[in-house]
């Protein structure tokens, strides 16, 4: 079953809620850094085009650096297709987090 995303919150609180649903991070920040980037490709007015996103969750462990970005990418391409421009990534699993 596929839910459709609730379009009425903000770009963030969707993507979060997302984020939190399925990697179960421990530590999740999403920064709008749309300002930033006014001007450039992909920029809207209103923002919400460009995030800054770090998350520590076990779902990376045992993954490398691009399946974590891919893994990111698919649960957020719905954001993508409406709007989402650029995600600056860090993206570190558990295990990484306690060394």
């Amino acid at each position: 079953m596929t839910t459709m995303p609730n379009t009425s919150a903000s770009r963030a609180a969707r993507m979060e809620a997302l984020l939190m649903q399925k990697l179960a991070p421990h530590h999740l920040k999403l920064e709008d850094e749309s300002a930033r980037h006014a001007g450039h490709a992909g920029a809207r007015a209103g923002g919400e085009t460009h995030y800054a996103v770090t998350i520590v969750s076990s779902q990376f462990n045992g993954l490398a650096r691009v399946e974590r970005s891919r893994m990111v990418h698919t649960i957020l391409a719905d954001e993508f297709s409406t709007g989402l421009h650029a995600l600056s990534l860090i993206l570190r699993s558990s295990d990484e987090q306690k060394s």
